[in-house]
């Protein structure tokens, strides 16, 4: 920050618009260009959230910032589906595995 310039606070709600648009696909440098924020902030947002919800579940959010209750349902989405292909390998191994 230059000489006279002050920290900027933003308003959470503001942070967790701004995330969910990024998530969303729009890029970084638009955003911060539209807002009038400087990207490096949004960058640094980004961090901020991964660290507070866990590098898995922001990864299986595919970077959207997730409530708890709704990284719950997608972990028990996604448990449902790797038990479904386990019970399918163990059938496709004892067909394999049988001798003609």
């Amino acid at each position: 920050m230059g000489k006279g310039e002050r920290h900027r606070k933003y308003d959470p709600e503001f942070k967790k618009h701004v995330l969910r648009l990024v998530a969303e696909g729009s890029p970084a440098v638009k955003i911060a260009e539209d807002f009038g924020i400087p990207v490096d902030r949004i960058y640094a947002w980004r961090k901020h959230e991964k660290k507070e919800m866990g590098a898995v579940a922001f990864a299986q959010s595919g970077g959207k910032v997730l409530s708890p209750e709704e990284e719950l349902k997608a972990l028990r989405e996604e448990l449902a589906a790797t038990r479904r292909e386990r019970d399918i390998m163990k059938i496709a191994l004892s067909i394999f595995s049988k001798e003609p």
